[in-house]
């Protein structure tokens, strides 16, 4: 039997637990929880409460409760899926990345069940230009574990040994 990757799991489990605390700090403490509500933390940077009901870029938007609740067991499919490839998976780098991606899945996941849309409140910008969407930890670790994931798959190339050492004399 595999042994159970630790690392990959131990990150999929602190990206969900700082993903939910930096949400509830957002919209509770802040009281950054309606339309049009931010704070500016820094020049570049608001925290900027949005409701994302749809997934990455809001494709797929749950406009009805029969919407959401396929959207919930389209990721939550997609979420089992990278279980068991991070199960499956033997290198620790991809177990990391597959962590990453599972706790901020499981994050978002956890939003749209509770709440029916995604909180989203990390608004970088360069003056009037923003290069990305309002996004939220979880979002940012599922881009990173994936940005990972294509860098190892397209650039990375694990050593594999050569048949001409296997010839025994």
């Amino acid at each position: 039997m595999r042994p159970l990757p630790r690392a990959g799991l131990a990150i999929a489990v602190a990206v969900f637990v700082v993903d939910q605390v930096v949400k509830w700090a957002v919209t509770g403490p802040l009281g950054i929880d309606f339309l049009g509500a931010y704070r500016t933390i820094l020049p570049i940077f608001d925290l900027r409460y949005t409701r994302n009901e749809g997934v990455s870029l809001g494709m797929l938007r749950a406009e009805t409760e029969t919407m959401r609740w396929l959207l919930v067991a389209f990721t939550g499919a997609i979420a089992i899926g990278v279980a068991i490839w991070m199960y499956r998976e033997a290198n620790r780098i991809e177990q990391a990345a597959l962590g990453l991606v599972l706790g901020g899945a499981l994050g978002n996941i956890l939003d749209r069940v509770r709440l029916g849309h995604v909180v989203d409140f990390a608004d970088l910008h360069f003056g009037e230009w923003r290069p990305f969407l309002v996004f939220n930890v979880a979002d940012a670790a599922i881009t990173i574990g994936v940005l990972i994931l294509l860098v190892r798959a397209l650039l990375i190339r694990e050593k594999r040994p050569d048949p001409s050492e296997n010839v025994h004399a």
